[in-house]
């Protein structure tokens, strides 16, 4: 897969690079990775960290490893796996072969954590959870050593081969880096490296009953693959002492730098991976790959391009400290790179018919109509035109204000490639009151042409021809959250979803070029907004569209008035 090509940008990050390529450290070489849990679809901010560790091997012609850190065996499953696979590629990046598994080195990892406890810096402990976290103090009280910290080498051994073997239940024992339990850094007081789950893992099945603690299985795997720079975000600046501590012990010549950057905070969305599995757990959202969901999968379903999450990435850059990102600019990125590529089509949502009196009974006229106005190389399509037309409901005011330039009575209005039409008069519901049909009469002189009269006719609007139009369901998708920052309610994060998120509306009709439109492809649907053809619930001849994007561009303006 060829990767792709963006100019170099510059910052933290790539300063410390740079510093250590001067200083022939790694011996010049730069070796990054992407290491997600398989225990959930990643979304926007693993996006960002795949955009800038791939994108750092390919700054500097080093490499980047894609592995998983699959050290927890609850939650975690090769559906999950396979989708980060499917994501990574699809974002555009390669990992060249470079495929690993953190269990693949659950036996290495036994012999590290064995090699510790040999060298006096790893024992058994039987506390109980809680004592262990009571023993370990707060932020203003040290810690208390356990009562087990100097159980010799040998009981060591033979507890933690007999933790292997099975004989104990979960949590009757756990392994404990001896370190300092008056370290400031409460990450230091004696950390747990093993614990005891029988559980069964997706790979090694029931081989194993102990598991390795992410902290410790992390920074060895990162050792072992040679990864010089480790770069995490800010939640782990706490534990770099803990990496620098497990890797100096065990494989010194090896150390990985750790560099940590800003997680992506999105307005109007959560990314904290707990709260997303319960929103899908839950029946919030109809599973991750929920077109409102901020995953990959979700992104790319709803219509979102790589290269627009790439864009995105790049233009909100690598940070030393946590912001909250306006979701504005992902969907601004999201426009200007559809505005370039999606043709244009006409589409009516919500149908108001319309009749066009004066034009001849079963005649059908072929308009020639761009499919992209500043790309002449996109070509053009043919649309039909017939006496009965589909127009938006929201075209057509019985009673319209003054600066309303669109559809009502004694009005003219020109439909897009086509005529001009007339108002003559309207057909109502006899029981609501509501406007069904409306009759028109039109102007065969003013076909792509201005009136001869020289008068002005200053309203566009769309249309479908009924006799030729295929009925389509449209699903409009608005942000998940009612609040900027959803993030920060805690548990109750739940009661902010906004119940206007999704619209379904099924009795929409689009131009019958797009009867059997690829699913995946995307439009502007003209005056509406750009849409993507739904890649799971689309059949043959029966389209579903989402809208990715209305066509109103805010962060624009926000970036002008600024």
């Amino acid at each position: 897969m060829t990767q792709p090509t963006t100019s170099n940008p510059t910052d933290f990050i790539r300063d410390i690079i740079d510093e250590d390529i001067r200083t022939n450290k790694h011996a010049g070489r730069v070796a990054t990775r992407f290491p997600p849990e398989p225990n959930g679809y990643i979304h926007i901010g693993h996006a960002k960290s795949v955009c800038l560790n791939f994108g750092l091997a390919r700054q500097y012609q080093g490499t980047c490893n894609l592995r998983l850190d699959d050290t927890d065996p609850a939650g975690e499953s090769m559906e999950f796996v396979e989708s980060i696979i499917r994501d990574v590629h699809w974002l555009g990046f390669d990992w060249e072969g470079r495929l690993f598994y953190a269990s693949d080195y659950f036996e290495k990892l036994y012999a590290f954590a064995i090699e510790l406890i040999k060298s006096g810096n790893a024992y058994i402990c039987s506390l109980s959870p809680d004592e262990i976290r009571e023993h370990r103090g707060t932020f203003t009280e040290l810690g208390k050593e356990s009562p087990y910290r100097n159980r010799s080498v040998e009981e060591n051994l033979n507890l933690f081969e007999r933790m292997r073997a099975g004989e104990f239940e979960d949590g009757a024992h756990v392994l404990r880096a001896k370190i300092d339990m008056a370290a400031a850094n409460i990450v230091m007081r004696d950390p747990i490296i093993y614990r005891i789950k029988h559980e069964p893992h997706y790979r090694t099945e029931t081989r194993w009953v102990i598991y390795p603690m992410y902290d410790f299985a992390h920074c060895l795997s990162d050792a072992l693959e040679g990864i010089t720079h480790s770069i995490c975000t800010l939640e782990f600046e706490n534990n770099r002492p803990l990496y620098d501590w497990i890797v100096e012990r065990l494989i010194p010549a090896n150390r990985p730098k750790q560099v940590e950057f800003a997680r992506l905070s999105l307005s109007y969305t959560v990314l904290s991976k707990r709260r997303l599995i319960e929103l899908v757990q839950k029946g919030y959202v109809k599973g991750w790959d929920d077109p409102r969901m901020p995953t990959v999968t979700g992104m790319r379903r709803r219509g979102y391009s790589p290269e627009a999450i790439r864009k995105f990435c790049a233009e909100i850059g690598v940070a030393k400290n946590d912001n909250l990102i306006d979701v504005a600019l992902l969907e601004h990125c999201v426009r200007d790179d559809l505005n370039e590529r999606a043709p244009r089509v006409m589409s009516v949502l919500r149908p108001l018919r319309v009749v066009i009196d004066n034009y001849p009974e079963n005649q059908v006229e072929e308009f020639e109509c761009a499919n992209h106005p500043q790309r002449p190389d996109m070509g053009t399509r043919q649309v039909p035109f017939s006496k009965v037309l589909y127009i938006e409901r929201d075209d057509f005011l019985e009673n319209p204000p003054k600066k309303y330039h669109r559809l009502g009575p004694g009005r003219e209005v020109r439909l897009r490639n086509a005529y001009i039409i007339k108002f003559e008069n309207m057909v109502k519901d006899e029981h609501t009151g509501e406007v069904v049909e409306i009759h028109c009469t039109y102007d065969s002189q003013t076909r792509n042409a201005p009136p001869a009269d020289g008068r002005k006719v200053p309203g566009v609007i769309h249309w479908v021809s009924a006799d030729h139009a295929v009925p389509a369901e449209v699903r409009l998708y608005d942000r998940l959250f009612s609040i900027e920052d959803p993030g920060s309610e805690g548990e109750d994060f739940v009661r902010h979803l906004n119940p206007d998120s999704l619209e379904t509306l099924t009795t929409c009709y689009v131009e019958q070029s797009l009867k059997d439109a690829n699913p995946g492809s995307s439009y502007q649907f003209e005056r509406l907004g750009y849409f993507c053809v739904d890649e799971k619930d689309t059949k043959a001849g029966k389209p579903v569209f989402n809208r990715v994007v209305p066509l109103r561009d805010s962060w624009t303006k926000i970036a002008e008035g600024k």
